[in-house]
């Protein structure tokens, strides 16, 4: 059985059409502090009244609103009387299904471009200079807009670069505000959000705090008792922490020691959560079941599953006064909800917190941060009041290292891994980019390659260097680290960790990629 803590009252859905910057929208929303979900296209009317939203925001898309097969609304949703933002493919919708004009231009307009107002810019853009910088991704562009709507907006391609109907409350912008490209996007946001449709700002990290132990208290009562999972990582420490705020004795903590960790990790937890936060914490050794079970697995998502699986058969056995629990706590976030597969997102890859659970489940979980996003963990973390070393820790996956080791998953490659792992985060410490970029670390990869040590030849794998630069995890960009930082890391790898004879640097962005190889 699975539950999670309860939402805000107050929501403001993201209609997703399939375009990549979706899941920002819903953070610029959460920035404003108003609560925000993403949904898929194919709800009815009903069913959005029934979540009785604040807003709606309709979402770009990478189709055109002429071919067969695309994206539609249910109509009866403009007549809801819900604020509804349209952006780009979600402007040109409500054209479209409303009775105006999408025409397919000549020229598209990509990139950045230039917007002027019509008049005072309506409702959507007043206060807003008469010409601004936006990020424009389009190439057909509304032409003529419906009945009782008036377009407030143009720019060199687009007739109508903004469109509204103040008494429906439905506006549309062709550009895209969500983007930091786009000059007054967050003011676009939030000018809809606040002023136009009447969400109050009260989303903060103390209100999701205090509602979080609200809702964790209703699931459990005044009885049940739970344990929680430390994964070394972030989003483990920040959910422990929320339930035993919570539920306080009533939660034990289990350290699993998969073997799978990253250099003095498990130490560093064990002392931390026993010392410093006075919870209840077991240390399980299961190193040998782990390393049993991965014999021979390969397959990204197998290792994945049998890691999570063995997770929880460690969990069931679990001794020490927890016979009787009947909770599991998880740090799932609302990213791993999304990448796992929802009804608007395809399935990237299965995550330890949600896909990779056995049917025989014996636990109900508590996921307290499934609608977080990561940098918003972490201020949940600091007002808590949980130390730095904790609410800063690198991101750090729950299968661990073995989702880093490409190919079959052994104490040999581990230990590897964990040297050259631990010279890449010493070294971007030291060069005080720690702060800066968003995840770093090494990958072992299933390759040989041939080189020369002294008068030797080697024949010996090679380490990846993985750094990035994010806001939440959902997109990423390859970290632009000083020639002489990996020359650095590059040379003590080399010199240091047996069994390695090159280095390389990962210039992958994501999308396409992931941030993890796994």
């Amino acid at each position: 059985m699975t539950a999670s803590v309860a939402a805000p009252d107050q929501v403001v859905l993201v209609v997703d059409f399939g375009a990549q910057y979706a899941q920002l929208i819903a953070r610029r929303v959460r920035e404003a502090n108003v609560y925000s979900e993403i949904i898929a296209h194919d709800l009815t009317a009903d069913q959005i009244a029934a979540r009785k939203p604040a807003a709606l925001i309709l979402s770009g898309g990478p189709k055109s609103v002429h071919v067969d097969g695309a994206p539609r609304l249910d109509p009866e949703i403009f007549n809801l009387g819900i604020p509804i933002l349209g952006i780009c493919y979600g402007a040109q919708l409500i054209a479209h299904q409303m009775g105006g004009t999408v025409g397919r231009n000549e020229r598209g307009e990509y990139g950045r471009t230039t917007v002027s107002r019509s008049g005072d810019g309506g409702q959507l853009l007043n206060g807003l200079p008469d010409d601004w910088t936006v990020w424009m991704s389009h190439f057909d562009a509304v032409t003529e807009v419906p009945e009782s709507f008036v377009s407030v907006a143009t720019s060199p391609n687009s007739p109508v670069a903004a469109l509204e109907c103040p008494d429906k409350r439905i506006y549309g912008v062709q550009h895209h505000p969500e983007v930091i490209h786009s000059q007054f996007g967050q003011d676009v946001i939030v000018r809809f959000l606040h002023d136009l449709a009447g969400c109050e700002p009260s989303w903060t990290m103390k209100s999701v705090v205090e509602e979080s132990v609200a809702a964790i208290k209703a699931q459990m009562g005044d009885s049940g008792r739970a344990i929680c999972g430390l994964s070394g990582g972030v989003d483990s420490a920040v959910a422990a922490a929320l339930v035993h705020k919570a539920i306080g004795h009533r939660l034990t903590c289990v350290y699993v020691d998969t073997g799978l960790m990253r250099q003095g990790e498990s130490e560093q937890v064990v002392d931390t959560f026993q010392r410093s936060q006075g919870i209840e914490l077991i240390h399980v050794r299961a190193a040998d079941r782990f390393f049993e079970h991965l014999e021979g697995v390969t397959e990204p998502e197998a290792k994945r599953k049998v890691i999570g699986e063995q997770f929880i058969r460690v969990f069931e056995r679990a001794q020490g006064g927890i016979e009787d629990a009947e909770y599991l706590v998880q740090g799932t976030l609302y990213p791993d909800v999304i990448e796992s597969g929802t009804g608007t997102a395809a399935k990237i890859k299965s995550h330890h917190n949600v896909g990779g659970l056995p049917d025989d489940l014996e636990f109900e979980l508590v996921e307290p941060l499934r609608n977080l996003f990561k940098d918003e963990v972490r201020a949940v973390g600091t007002e808590l009041g949980l130390p730095d070393e904790i609410v800063w820790r690198q991101p750090f996956p729950g299968p661990g290292l073995g989702v880093r080791i490409i190919g079959e998953v052994t104490r040999e490659t581990v230990s590897i891994l964990q040297h050259a792992d631990a010279i890449v985060r010493e070294e971007i410490i030291a060069a005080g980019l720690d702060r800066e970029i968003w995840q770093y670390f090494a990958v072992l990869a299933d390759i040989r390659s041939v080189g020369v040590m002294g008068d030797e030849r080697t024949y010996a794998r090679p380490i990846i260097i993985r750094a990035v630069t994010s806001d939440d995890a959902m997109t990423a960009d390859w970290a632009r680290l000083p020639y002489e930082l990996l020359e650095k890391m590059s040379n003590r790898v080399i010199n240091e960790v047996d069994g390695v004879n090159r280095v390389a640097y990962d210039i992958t962005s994501k999308p396409p990629g992931t941030i993890e190889w796994e």
